[in-house]
């Protein structure tokens, strides 16, 4: 199954909280919009993680969408068991949240639920704030990251 849905492309985030004044993140691909209104989005944090509990303590998220420089940062983010703030400026959001600096998006978010579905704890956050600039995203397809390429034209409609 790994293998498979590694053939599906996504982008690079990274998820961080605050607990206590302490700092807790990690990276992820598994991020989803759910609704527009109201603003949710669904990400899927590793079950007995230290950020995974920091964020269902706290009851507030931010979520970092890394742009295409930030790969350092996806790998940092990744490995267990590490402080990875160490040597880090850390720049938090107008919901007392640390966000990754110059990030290509963030959203701030509100926990508005989260259940346990096997190896993750499924997350339901309410979308506060939203922040984004200009670059292009980090990507990630079957172990490695990658390009998110423009084909230069313009966005294609949902709904058809």
């Amino acid at each position: 199954m790994r293998r498979t849905m590694g053939r599906f492309a996504t982008g690079v985030a990274v998820v961080t909280t605050s607990v206590d004044g302490v700092p807790h993140g990690m990276t992820v691909n598994s991020l989803t919009s759910v609704s527009l209104d109201p603003p949710l989005l669904l990400v899927c944090l590793t079950t007995g993680a230290r950020s995974t509990d920091a964020v269902t303590r706290s009851g507030r998220f931010a979520v970092s969408i890394l742009s295409a420089r930030q790969e350092q940062l996806a790998l940092r983010f990744a490995r267990r068991g590490e402080d990875h703030f160490a040597g880090l400026d850390v720049t938090y959001g107008r919901h007392a949240v640390p966000v990754i600096p110059d990030a290509f998006a963030h959203l701030e978010c509100e926990v508005e639920r989260h259940f346990v579905a096997g190896d993750h704890v499924v997350v339901l956050g309410h979308v506060l704030t939203v922040c984004e600039r200009d670059g292009e995203p980090l990507g990630f397809m079957g172990g490695r990251f990658g390009d998110v390429v423009d084909r230069g034209h313009e966005p294609v409609s949902w709904f058809f």
